[in-house]
């Protein structure tokens, strides 16, 4: 599987983006990660397993502790490829902005109608 599959494959958990969020914070241990969800800390750590292989975190060990990082070099590669769908997305909008900036004002709510 080519690396951006695997990336986009270790996000589509929900859970694995919630992980993700929190470690937008800080590091944090796995069982830190894992007190805002209603799932034990093994499951946690499967799913901290799934981010790691795919290069999203990296976990250190102090003592008898794991902690969790988020490594921005993944969401980077996400980011470049999404960058031409944003910009399409952004053309999309400006020329509905500019179909709306044509269109009359309409700002008293009336419906013309034929009679």
């Amino acid at each position: 599987m080519d690396e951006l599959s695997t990336l986009f494959l270790a996000l589509a958990d929900p859970t694995r983006r919630a992980l993700l969020e929190q470690l937008k914070r800080g590091e944090a241990t796995v069982t830190e990660l894992a007190v805002p969800h209603s799932i034990s800390v093994p499951s946690v750590s499967r799913h901290l397993k799934v981010l790691e292989q795919a290069g999203l975190i990296t976990k250190t060990r102090s003592a008898q502790w794991r902690r969790c990082r988020i490594q921005p070099g993944p969401l980077q590669q996400i980011e470049e490829w999404m960058r031409p769908y944003r910009d399409f997305l952004g053309s999309q909008l400006d020329r509905l902005d500019a179909q709306l900036t044509k269109a009359p004002d309409r700002t008293d709510n009336t419906i013309e109608t034929k009679d």
